[in-house]
């Protein structure tokens, strides 16, 4: 596994808490806008992610202004049946790793592959329970779950809410830097939400 994956992690909040919440807001027009909270309500990342952009970069920052960066996400393709974005390290511009969606694989179940910096495969993230349901029926909750190594790191369930998109994501500790989880969890729910808009 890659070095920059397993580096002690500098951010308290991410390399303590081991449970996250991830809202968007149900409707958007030019952007989607993703929060992550820490369990007692602290907000640790914020994106938005542009609808409108052909070859997709964004950056995810502590805070609203978009003041403090911690990573930057952005596609190799414009145009693509595998998408591969890269997960940039803010700052320093170290590639943390990068995460390719398998899009013939993911027609009836999302998957992804998760390559280190190196470009070697360490994982995979994938669509769980009822997937077929979903495609037809898009209020149906949704689950995934991410593997790095052989075991998985995070899990990501979405609870009903009426007028928002809210996901739990379940991290387990030590190994893999937990933003990285954060980011592979962050892009399989963008591709969720591009493929309702759909």
């Amino acid at each position: 596994m890659s070095t920059e994956l397993v580096r002690e992690v500098h951010q308290v909040g991410l390399a303590t808490a081991t449970n996250y919440t991830i809202k968007r807001n149900f409707w958007s027009v030019f952007e989607r806008v993703f929060r992550v909270f820490t369990p007692d309500g602290q907000m640790m990342m914020y994106v938005k992610h542009p609808l409108f952009k052909l070859r997709e970069e964004f950056q995810v920052t502590r805070d609203e202004a978009q003041t403090q960066p911690v990573m930057r996400i952005k596609s190799r393709q414009a145009i693509a049946i595998n998408f591969t974005y890269d997960v940039i390290e803010a700052g320093t511009e170290v590639l943390l790793g990068s995460v390719q969606k398998r899009g013939l694989k993911s027609i009836v179940r999302d998957k992804f592959m998760i390559l280190d910096g190196s470009g070697a495969e360490i994982g995979y993230m994938e669509e769980q329970g009822a997937s077929v349901l979903r495609r037809f029926f898009p209020w149906l909750t949704s689950k995934h779950a991410i593997f790095i190594g052989g075991a998985q790191v995070g899990f990501i369930r979405q609870q009903f809410r009426f007028f928002t998109k809210e996901f739990h994501v379940e991290l387990t500790p030590g190994g893999v830097q937990p933003h990285f989880v954060l980011a592979c969890a962050l892009l399989a729910l963008i591709a969720e939400a591009r493929r309702e808009s759909n």
